[in-house]
């Protein structure tokens, strides 16, 4: 993963109701959530919702796959833990690391 790619990634998850909602996704896996679940989980108005989904899945978080009339959106597993990899990639200076290097989200 690129250093540009990450912070594009850190900077979309700056902010309070975006990393509420990346989150909430993360939590919910693969099934996602649509639109109107999250709005009224999180209660925000649609249009705030809806720029902050663009803002997130224009950083590659989120995807979005529509399902007849609704639209799901899902935590983008893959770039998440690119870019935990690259935040941890030399860790502990060569050392032998606390943290198992395969508990990376798997969902």
């Amino acid at each position: 993963m690129e250093e540009h790619d990450v912070v594009q990634s850190l900077a979309a998850l700056a902010h309070p109701l975006r990393l509420q909602v990346f989150r909430a996704l993360v939590v919910t896996g693969r099934r996602g959530l649509t639109p109107s679940v999250m709005q009224e989980a999180l209660d925000v108005p649609a249009t705030t919702l809806s720029f902050h989904l663009k803002e997130l899945a224009s950083a590659g978080l989120v995807t979005q796959e529509r399902a007849s009339r609704n639209i799901i959106y899902r935590a983008a597993y893959e770039r998440m833990n690119g870019v935990l990899g690259y935040l941890t990639e030399n860790c502990c200076q060569g050392e032998e690391c606390l943290v198992d290097a395969a508990a990376s989200c798997q969902c």
